[in-house]
Protein backbone atom coordinates (compact mmCIF):
# COMPACT_ATOMS: atom_id res chain seq x y z
CA UNK A 1 0.00 0.00 0.00
CA UNK A 2 0.95 3.55 -0.93
CA UNK A 3 0.58 6.48 1.74
CA UNK A 4 -0.10 9.11 0.54
CA UNK A 5 1.12 12.50 1.82
CA UNK A 6 -2.04 14.38 0.52
CA UNK A 7 -4.27 12.65 2.53
CA UNK A 8 -4.39 14.66 5.20
CA UNK A 9 -4.85 17.90 3.41
CA UNK A 10 -7.57 16.45 1.34
CA UNK A 11 -9.57 15.92 4.90
CA UNK A 12 -8.96 19.62 5.96
CA UNK A 13 -10.22 20.81 2.63
CA UNK A 14 -13.16 18.13 2.69
CA UNK A 15 -13.71 19.40 6.15
CA UNK A 16 -13.55 23.06 5.41
CA UNK A 17 -16.00 22.43 2.65
CA UNK A 18 -18.47 20.42 5.32
CA UNK A 19 -18.37 23.51 7.36
CA UNK A 20 -18.92 26.13 4.79
CA UNK A 21 -22.12 24.23 3.66
CA UNK A 22 -23.22 23.66 7.54
CA UNK A 23 -22.35 27.92 8.29
CA UNK A 24 -24.26 28.87 4.68
CA UNK A 25 -27.23 26.67 6.36
CA UNK A 26 -27.38 27.75 9.62
CA UNK A 27 -27.60 31.41 7.91
CA UNK A 28 -30.32 30.35 5.96
CA UNK A 29 -32.72 29.40 8.38
CA UNK A 30 -31.37 32.39 11.01
CA UNK A 31 -32.29 34.89 8.21
CA UNK A 32 -35.71 32.78 7.46
CA UNK A 33 -36.36 32.14 11.26
CA UNK A 34 -35.15 35.80 12.45
CA UNK A 35 -37.72 37.37 9.85
CA UNK A 36 -40.38 35.50 10.78
CA UNK A 37 -39.83 36.61 14.41
CA UNK A 38 -39.27 40.23 13.55
CA UNK A 39 -41.77 40.89 10.88
CA UNK A 40 -44.91 41.61 13.33
CA UNK A 41 -42.89 44.28 14.43
CA UNK A 42 -41.97 46.35 11.43
CA UNK A 43 -45.11 45.53 9.81
CA UNK A 44 -47.82 48.37 8.86
CA UNK A 45 -50.33 48.49 11.37
CA UNK A 46 -53.85 49.67 9.74
CA UNK A 47 -55.92 51.90 11.86
CA UNK A 48 -59.47 51.23 10.98
CA UNK A 49 -62.05 53.57 12.31
CA UNK A 50 -65.53 52.29 11.65
CA UNK A 51 -68.87 54.52 12.29
CA UNK A 52 -70.68 53.41 15.00
CA UNK A 53 -73.54 56.00 15.97
CA UNK A 54 -74.21 59.27 16.77
CA UNK A 55 -73.65 60.98 20.24
CA UNK A 56 -77.04 62.43 20.03
CA UNK A 57 -78.94 58.73 20.10
CA UNK A 58 -76.64 57.17 22.34
CA UNK A 59 -78.29 57.52 25.58
CA UNK A 60 -76.61 58.43 28.72
CA UNK A 61 -75.06 55.40 31.11
CA UNK A 62 -76.89 52.81 29.34
CA UNK A 63 -74.82 50.31 26.49
CA UNK A 64 -76.42 50.46 23.58
CA UNK A 65 -75.63 47.86 21.54
CA UNK A 66 -73.99 48.41 17.62
CA UNK A 67 -73.30 45.94 14.97
CA UNK A 68 -70.79 47.13 12.87
CA UNK A 69 -69.84 45.88 9.48
CA UNK A 70 -65.30 45.34 8.96
CA UNK A 71 -64.14 44.04 5.96
CA UNK A 72 -61.35 42.41 6.07
CA UNK A 73 -58.80 40.47 3.05
CA UNK A 74 -58.79 36.37 2.89
CA UNK A 75 -56.61 35.60 0.19
CA UNK A 76 -58.51 37.08 -2.90
CA UNK A 77 -61.98 37.48 -1.60
CA UNK A 78 -62.79 40.08 0.30
CA UNK A 79 -64.93 39.09 3.57
CA UNK A 80 -67.99 41.52 5.45
CA UNK A 81 -67.68 40.20 9.17
CA UNK A 82 -70.51 41.32 11.85
CA UNK A 83 -68.89 42.53 14.69
CA UNK A 84 -71.51 43.50 17.63
CA UNK A 85 -70.18 45.86 20.42
CA UNK A 86 -71.77 48.23 23.19
CA UNK A 87 -71.33 51.40 23.33
CA UNK A 88 -71.74 53.23 26.48
CA UNK A 89 -71.88 57.14 27.08
CA UNK A 90 -69.95 58.39 30.45
CA UNK A 91 -70.54 62.06 30.37
CA UNK A 92 -71.07 65.22 28.07
CA UNK A 93 -68.80 63.36 25.48
CA UNK A 94 -67.00 60.61 26.57
CA UNK A 95 -68.03 57.11 24.97
CA UNK A 96 -66.91 53.44 26.00
CA UNK A 97 -66.92 50.78 23.12
CA UNK A 98 -67.11 47.31 25.28
CA UNK A 99 -66.75 43.60 23.09
CA UNK A 100 -70.08 41.86 23.52
CA UNK A 101 -67.83 38.77 23.43
CA UNK A 102 -67.79 36.62 27.07
CA UNK A 103 -64.48 36.02 28.20
CA UNK A 104 -65.39 32.60 29.70
CA UNK A 105 -66.36 30.50 26.27
CA UNK A 106 -66.77 33.65 23.72
CA UNK A 107 -70.59 33.59 23.59
CA UNK A 108 -72.45 36.86 22.82
CA UNK A 109 -73.82 38.84 25.97
CA UNK A 110 -77.01 40.88 25.92
CA UNK A 111 -77.95 44.16 27.67
CA UNK A 112 -80.76 42.98 30.72
CA UNK A 113 -82.89 46.42 31.00
CA UNK A 114 -84.96 45.43 33.89
CA UNK A 115 -82.01 44.05 35.39
CA UNK A 116 -79.46 46.62 33.84
CA UNK A 117 -76.31 44.22 33.56
CA UNK A 118 -75.03 42.51 30.80
CA UNK A 119 -75.34 38.68 30.53
CA UNK A 120 -74.15 36.13 29.04
CA UNK A 121 -77.06 33.66 28.31
CA UNK A 122 -75.14 30.39 28.30
CA UNK A 123 -73.38 29.94 31.24
CA UNK A 124 -74.67 32.48 33.28
CA UNK A 125 -72.25 34.80 33.11
CA UNK A 126 -73.13 39.15 34.18
CA UNK A 127 -71.44 41.60 34.02
CA UNK A 128 -72.42 45.48 35.09
CA UNK A 129 -72.92 47.89 32.22
CA UNK A 130 -69.11 49.08 31.98
CA UNK A 131 -68.27 45.43 31.56
CA UNK A 132 -66.49 44.54 34.75
CA UNK A 133 -67.69 41.37 36.03
CA UNK A 134 -69.89 40.59 38.77
CA UNK A 135 -70.64 36.92 38.92
CA UNK A 136 -70.16 33.81 37.49
CA UNK A 137 -67.75 32.06 35.47
CA UNK A 138 -65.93 34.73 33.45
CA UNK A 139 -62.45 35.43 34.23
CA UNK A 140 -61.84 38.89 32.92
CA UNK A 141 -63.88 41.76 32.27
CA UNK A 142 -65.18 42.29 29.12
CA UNK A 143 -62.64 43.75 26.40
CA UNK A 144 -63.01 47.86 25.68
CA UNK A 145 -62.41 49.03 22.18
CA UNK A 146 -60.65 52.49 21.63
CA UNK A 147 -63.44 54.76 20.71
CA UNK A 148 -63.24 58.68 20.03
CA UNK A 149 -66.05 61.10 19.26
CA UNK A 150 -65.27 64.01 16.47
CA UNK A 151 -68.12 66.03 15.90
CA UNK A 152 -71.55 63.99 16.60
CA UNK A 153 -70.14 61.20 15.06
CA UNK A 154 -68.34 58.17 17.38
CA UNK A 155 -65.98 56.24 16.16
CA UNK A 156 -64.56 52.94 17.03
CA UNK A 157 -61.18 50.80 16.03
CA UNK A 158 -61.32 47.42 15.01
Amino acid sequence: MQSSSGDPERRRFLARIITTIHAAIATSLGVVLGGAVLSPLFGKQEENWLPAGTLTNLPEHDPLPVTLRVAREDGYNQIIERRSIFLVRTGESGVVAIDSTCTHLGCRVSWDVDEQLIKCPCHGGVYDRMGTVKSGPPPAPLARLTAKVEGDQILVQV
